[in-house]
């Protein structure tokens, strides 16, 4: 089994990579989305978005990272894809799944899975573009609306030269509804296709992973809200570990917050822990009321100071 960090837009940026894949089981990790239009990216930005790329493309921890573009240019996607190749990227990830209601007006993410045809087109100019010894891989919904269109559309990602593919089990239109998952959908898919397929969608526990595997016949999984809101996620479905303790996650988001605050990304802090909270309150009850306290808050400090009681009353 293969389980891959899903890359959540704003929520886990590189600190949080670190973070998770400090806790082992993390086969992959793929960046947040770096959005093409008609121009080839400077590298600074590629280094601001993927700052792993400075030492070899890896955590800290030695997970590699691979980058994850979104657009609709071939030509566009194809000549930054080559560009995040040579600065060391493990491979390049196409984000065709995003839900997102503005970057769907912009004409990318899940939008395109209306165009099997122009999904062929980007995917074949794509592969052309990076050499053949790297991963080009794909993520997806089952559709935009109507969840037996991904027959067609993974048939167009197949014989556009990917090497591997990531269904998310829901359409568009479901969003994170948890009773629209159809992971038994993935498996008509994965049985028919030769290129590798990896499942994804609504993991938040070990048995979860369990039954996703047998429904959806993938080996490998992708994992994202699952665990932010269990941290070490992974090593509980491949080792069968314990969740992390309620006083290590403190430590976890102490931790985080120094990371945060003394990186280029501190004032955005206040809403990136509550965003990551938000998540971990479907896990931990404790942080329910621990969320209701700091949530007025939007200066680091009263945070942290409020984490830090917390972690001396628990530890």
């Amino acid at each position: 089994m293969r389980i891959v960090l899903a890359p959540l837009e704003g929520v886990i940026d590189h600190l949080v990579r670190e973070l998770l894949t400090d806790f082992g089981g993390i086969d992959l990790c793929i960046t947040e989305f770096l959005r093409v239009t008609h121009s080839l990216q400077p590298e600074r930005v590629f280094y601001r978005l993927c700052p792993e790329l400075n030492q070899g493309g890896k955590t800290k921890s030695g997970t590699p990272v691979r980058m994850q573009l979104l657009g609709q240019s071939p030509q566009f996607l194809s000549e930054n894809a080559n560009r995040a190749i040579e600065l060391g990227s493990h491979g390049i990830d196409l984000n065709l799944g995003c839900p997102s209601k503005i970057v769907n007006t912009n004409k990318g993410g899940a939008i395109l899975l209306k165009d099997p045809a122009l999904i062929y087109q980007i995917v074949r100019q794509m592969r052309s573009a990076i050499p053949k010894d790297q991963i080009l891989s794909v993520k997806i919904r089952l559709g935009w609306d109507d969840p037996t269109a991904v027959d067609e559309i993974a048939d167009a990602i197949e014989q556009g030269g990917a090497n591997e593919l990531t269904i998310h089990a829901r359409t568009k239109t479901d969003g994170y509804k948890a009773d629209a998952i159809k992971w038994h959908m993935i498996e008509q898919v994965s049985q028919r296709l030769k290129i590798k397929v990896i499942a994804n969608g609504e993991i938040w526990q070990r048995d979860d992973a369990r039954q996703c595997r047998i429904k959806s016949g993938c080996d490998d999984l992708m994992i994202g809200r699952g665990t932010l809101a269990m941290p070490n996620l992974a090593s509980v479905i491949k080792d069968n570990e314990a969740p992390l303790p309620y006083s290590d996650l403190l430590q976890l988001l102490i931790k985080y917050s120094d990371y945060e605050i003394a990186g280029d990304k501190g004032e955005y802090y206040s809403n990136r822990i509550k965003q990551w909270m938000v998540y971990l309150k479907v896990q931990y009850p404790q942080i329910r009321e621990l969320f209701r306290e700091l949530r007025v808050f939007n200066s680091p400090q009263p945070i942290v100071d409020i984490l830090n009681r917390e972690a001396q009353i628990y530890g």
